[in-house]
Order: structure tokens, then sequence, then C-alpha cells
């Protein structure tokens, strides 16, 4: 992922935040910052527990792949079955509003460099997803809380 962007060259960001910021842009951009912390909050969440990846990245970009058509061994991420939508989603990852994501990535930059302290707003939300659907699998997961237009869940852990 190498996005060309000024800001992003000036701060000369980690793939962490890079992948992070790309995440709350594709997912939270039109929403305040509460909005924008929500969704960042998921993405430590899921990299804390134990049933998900490790790192901020591989959190982003989970999901199933598939070897490249062109058997040159490059692997794509499964169209539509991504943990986050917009990863593989078929549409262009470059951010088009340019002034929205340097903000974001400049937040982002912030937040993993560990410059601005903020609190989980979601109560320890694993999952999300927007006020307009209703995924079978939210009846699985409790219910925490609603900021702007999404709706926050978590996964319980089953005691060992």
């Amino acid at each position: 992922m190498k996005t060309l962007l000024l800001t992003a060259k000036l701060l000369a960001v980690t793939p962490e935040t890079e992948c992070l910021a790309l995440n709350m842009y594709f997912e939270a951009r039109n929403q305040n910052i509460a909005g924008l912390l929500a969704v960042t909050n998921v993405v430590y969440n899921r990299v804390k527990d134990k049933r998900y990846p490790n790192t901020v990245c591989e959190v982003v970009q989970q999901g199933p792949t598939r070897l490249s058509w062109k058997n040159n061994g490059i692997v794509h991420p499964v169209k539509n079955k991504c943990q986050f939508s917009w990863y593989c989603d078929g549409k262009n990852d470059i951010p088009t509003d340019i002034k929205a994501y340097n903000s974001i990535l400049l937040l982002a930059n912030n937040i993993t460099t560990k410059k601005v302290a903020y609190i989980d707003l979601t109560d320890g939300a694993t999952h999300y997803h927007a006020d307009y659907v209703l995924p079978s699998w939210a009846s699985t997961k409790t219910k925490t809380v609603e900021i702007n237009d999404h709706i926050f869940y978590r996964w319980e852990t089953v005691d060992d």
C-alpha cells in the first residue's frame, strides 16, 4: 500500500499508520471525530483479541485471498469477502478527497505514534455495521453503542 500524497511524504508514515488512515478514510471519512475514533477502536480491539491478527495492517486487510489469474504468485483479496468492505470491493483504494485524507492521516499518525491518548468509545467493540443494514452476525454479538451512522458490537470471549 503506497499513497502518494504530500502529507504522507512529509510524515514518513509507517505502513501501520497508512493502513489505519486508509481504513478510517474509507469507513468513516464523512463522520465526526467520534466516528473516526470508533472505527479505529474496532481495529485496535481486534489487534488485542487473539481471534484476530495482531497488527493493524493484518486486521484491516483480513479476508480470504486467491491467486492472480496471471499465475505470477500474486494473491488478491476475494471480492466482497473482507472484514472491512472497502479493502476488497473492487474499487480503487486511493483516496480522492485529499484534504480529508490528509487530515485523517495526521490523526492516524498521532494515534499510531501515541502522540495522542484516546479512550475506547465502543466499549470493546470488535464489529460494526452501517445503521441501514442488518448483517446476520449482529444477533450473535453484544451491541455496545451507536455512533453517527454505525452500530458497534462486542464479540464476547468465552473463558477457557
